[in-house]
């Protein structure tokens, strides 16, 4: 910031006026401490008594050190009040722009809490191309997040902050806070103001689980649970495992894992697997599907109907399941068969 260089000049200019104030009265004949208290208070225009009587060489010298050492201390004030109030209205634009984005967003994720989990979290989100908003009230982490996305600092777990966050317009909440009681306050709170937000929380204790259910989240995930579950498949199925992290998070390999949801008027929905001729259509290969109650069928055969509100698990590449999400909605191009 230039101001912080012109403050930084300034300061070091008075310093040195000061230094020299101090060198020139011992100059004159007085002592350390004399001289330095006599340019202090000439410096800064107290109007104290002069320590010792002047010379006319003396008080020529006292002219020119008010003059330039009245200018200098001046002009350092002068700066140190712009770094301020520059500061401040820097912050305050800043917050209200920010503010003014926020508003114009919608179907973004929320995430409450930028410790270790909800930084991996917002990651992974924002390299998927997906909006996020962080909230966090510690400052240092709050700035932190900053590179990723929009900030709200504040407390979850209070209303307005949710509010500010867009949670009205928000697709997924995720709370990713230190403790599951906060992360239980802010389930409840945002499952108040929005009955149809989907809810991710953490639970850091297996017991937390089924009250973070009870007070409205769509899913509970316990890092510790899902690190050993992790740990325990790379000791028994090494190769399947590092080829799922690959294919979901590594970007090394071109295809790609993705959820595809059927939706109503779809050339898709209403046909079996076999007529809707998806892999000859797109090139991608649907692993499973999941209808609207959540139930799966895992490696679906030929004659399975597809019906709307289904959610198609299908692998391919970039382009393949750009294809096949492009026939999933209303008005695209499958095949009829």
């Amino acid at each position: 910031m230039e101001a912080w260089h012109r403050l930084r000049f300034g300061v070091a200019a008075l310093v040195g006026v000061i230094v020299a104030g101090t060198v020139g009265y011992m100059a004159f004949g007085f002592p350390w401490l004399d001289a330095l208290y006599q340019t202090v208070t000439t410096v800064a225009t107290v109007g104290f008594r002069e320590v010792h009587p002047l010379s006319s060489g003396g008080q020529a010298f006292t002219i020119v050190l008010i003059l330039v050492g009245v200018g200098t201390a001046l002009y350092t004030f002068t700066q140190g009040l712009e770094v301020v109030v520059e500061g401040h209205i820097q912050e305050v634009l800043g917050r209200r722009r920010m503010e003014r984005e926020i508003a114009r967003m919608s179907d973004h994720v929320i995430v409450c809490g930028f410790g270790r989990v909800g930084r991996n979290l917002a990651q992974y989100v924002t390299g998927a191309g997906e909006d996020i908003v962080v909230i966090e009230h510690d400052a240092a982490r709050a700035t932190a997040a900053e590179g990723l996305g929009h900030v709200v600092r504040g407390d979850a777990t209070i209303d307005d902050v949710l509010k500010e966050a867009g949670i009205e317009r928000a697709r997924v909440l995720v709370s990713a806070l230190n403790t599951d009681a906060a992360n239980l306050f802010v389930t409840l709170t945002a499952r108040s103001l929005r009955s149809d937000l989907f809810i991710v929380a953490r639970a850091r204790v297996e017991s937390s689980e089924a009250k973070l259910t009870q007070a409205g989240a769509d899913r509970v995930v316990n890092p510790q649970g899902i690190g050993g579950a992790r740990m325990a498949a790379f000791v028994l199925q090494p190769h399947v495992a590092e080829f799922l992290d690959v294919v979901m998070h590594d970007g090394s390999l071109e295809f790609r894992l993705e959820e595809v949801p059927l939706s109503t008027g779809s050339p898709l929905a209403g046909r079996s697997l076999r007529d809707a001729h998806i892999r000859d259509s797109t090139g991608a290969m649907i692993l499973a599907l999941r209808d609207a109650g959540g139930a799966f069928t895992t490696n679906p055969p030929p004659e399975t109907e597809l019906c709307a509100g289904q959610i198609l698990i299908a692998i391919g590449t970039a382009a393949q399941l750009k294809a096949l999400a492009a026939a999933a909605t209303r008005g695209g191009n499958g095949r009829s068969g």
